[in-house]
């Protein structure tokens, strides 16, 4: 498993309240700071302070192509590419590792439904900000590079998760003010995840994804966000 990825999932795990969102901060210490300040409290930002730290810009679509962001490399070449990571790391039952990283059995809590999933093969890894909306909100301007970086982001907890299926091509890459979990409970740690994620990444949003975001945080007042600027 990737250090980074197992390091983070010890002290986050996916949660089904409303929760703070977290983030494996220490290992981006030497990260550049994003336009928007970085939370200095222990806590982090309260969600609704984080909310108003993303900044508004039009929206684009110009030019995208899911296969401008490369997905799936194995970065640290121990044999499991960043899907498997995921998989890894989120089991709350481990599942059994075979040749080439091939996983069976397990078991996993989708937060987006609260269903539990024993196929791995039923879950997707779900780029909480979808790749089509990060294009739209910036990505479009970045590196191949940088968006290989975001497409397989294992840093930060809670950029890329494993939920079910059919959530997941539901929201395909809806924003919040056209889409949320089926769950409610999952609102307040939906919010924060795609929030923390447009901060670390430097990401926009356009004027209704806002005021989706800033209803979602009215009723979530003890939902914290913190996030590690991205390199």
């Amino acid at each position: 498993m990737h250090p980074l990825r197992r390091a983070a999932v010890f002290a986050c795990p996916v949660l089904l309240l409303s929760v703070a969102a977290c983030s494996a901060d220490a290992s981006r210490e030497d990260a550049k700071p994003p336009t928007a300040s970085a939370p200095s409290a222990p806590g982090g930002l309260a969600l609704a302070k984080a909310v108003d730290q993303l900044k508004i810009s039009r929206e684009s679509r110009a030019g995208y192509n899911r296969d401008k962001f490369k997905l799936w490399v194995d970065a640290d070449h121990d044999g499991c590419d960043a899907r498997q990571e995921v998989l890894l790391s989120e089991a709350v039952k481990k599942p059994r590792q075979g040749k080439g990283c091939k996983l069976s059995g397990g078991q996993w809590k989708s937060y987006y439904d609260g269903k539990t999933v024993n196929d791995p093969s039923k879950l997707d890894i779900d780029h909480v900000v979808p790749l089509a909306e990060a294009w739209d909100s910036g990505a479009s301007k970045w590196s191949a590079k940088r968006r290989e970086a975001y497409a397989n982001d294992l840093t930060a907890e809670r950029g890329l998760v494993a939920v079910s299926s059919g959530p997941n091509r539901a929201k395909g890459d809806k924003d919040p003010a056209e889409w949320l979990p089926p769950a409610k409970a999952a609102y307040c740690t939906y919010a924060a995840d795609w929030t923390s994620t447009k901060l670390r990444w430097n990401l926009t949003v356009d004027t209704a994804e806002r005021a989706a975001l800033r209803k979602l945080a009215a009723g979530c007042p003890t939902t914290t966000v913190t996030f590690t600027p991205a390199p």
